[in-house]
């Protein structure tokens, strides 16, 4: 009986050890990997983060289902690298008002340094809490436009005819802002359009989050998925991949350093300071 009673004590012991370790093997698989390429600083400069509104993980016209929303690294990762760079950082969304964050992004195991910061940040939390309606938003006042991404974009982002619209002026605007984002974030460049009626995204170098990453995590449900939307509106689609994709990352700079595009949670910082980088090389 005793050793018996030992065998199952020694089993959750290294049970709860596994458990307590979970985020940092996840960390050294790939999962969110810390940012060791070059920084600038853009003070005066002005950015703009962009989120979904939906708010429900559920089969296309069913309102029942998990919550979801953005996922909170590629929301907090690019707001605290333009912060830190020096930048004046808005936070805007689809409806304007409290972005809904995906509670599973929240929790220990997918949990970084910034998401920690941003929940003892009140200015930070006020601005997701009253976000900006990008309706009332002129993207011509900004130098980055950053795209967040999160399961509850493939509703909303790629679906906006405002977005879309407001993309596409982005591009011609006299400061030309470097335009971007990551993971499903990218779905809402998918519709933006160059003067002649193109798609803008047609013929350009980019990533978001790959079909492999989705079906392996089987939320295939949504009803739009980056890499195939971004081919069929032509762009030559890249990514890298690994034994699961969700710790894979990438980030494309395309040929005209217009657009800088992340493939999923992994990407934000990287993608972020690439942003930047694209920015402050224009002012040499």
């Amino acid at each position: 009986m005793k050793k018996w009673f030992y065998g199952l004590l020694g089993v959750a012991v290294l049970a709860a050890i596994f458990v307590l370790a979970l985020p940092t093997i996840l960390h050294k698989a790939g999962m969110h990997p810390e940012y060791h390429g070059p920084k600038v600083a853009l003070p005066a400069k002005r950015a703009l983060v962009i989120t979904t509104s939906h708010d429900v993980l559920a089969a296309p016209g069913e309102t029942e289902g998990p919550a979801t929303g953005v996922v909170a690294s590629e929301l907090t990762h690019p707001y605290y690298v333009f912060l830190d760079g020096g930048m004046q950082v808005d936070v805007a969304s689809i409806k304007g008002g409290q972005i809904p964050i995906a509670p599973d992004s929240l929790g220990r195991v997918s949990m970084t340094p910034e998401t920690e910061r941003f929940l003892q940040d009140s200015i930070f939390q006020a601005k997701v809490d009253k976000s900006i309606k990008i309706d009332d938003i002129d993207f011509s006042e900004y130098d980055i436009i950053f795209l967040a991404g999160g399961w509850g974009a493939a509703y909303d982002l790629g679906y906006s005819p405002v977005l879309a619209e407001k993309v596409s002026g982005a591009y011609y605007a006299d400061s030309k802002p470097v335009i971007g984002g990551v993971c499903h974030g990218v779905l809402g460049l998918i519709n933006a359009k160059d003067r002649d009626g193109n798609l803008l995204v047609a013929g350009r170098r980019m990533t978001g989050v790959s079909d492999k990453q989705i079906e392996e995590l089987n939320i295939e449900i949504t009803p739009q998925h980056p890499e195939t939307e971004l081919r069929k509106a032509g762009a030559l689609y890249e990514s890298q991949t690994a034994f699961r994709d969700m710790f894979a990352t990438h980030v494309v700079v395309d040929d005209e350093k217009r657009f800088v595009t992340g493939q999923n949670q992994n990407s934000g910082l990287e993608t972020a300071h690439k942003m930047m980088q694209v920015v402050a090389d224009r002012e040499q």
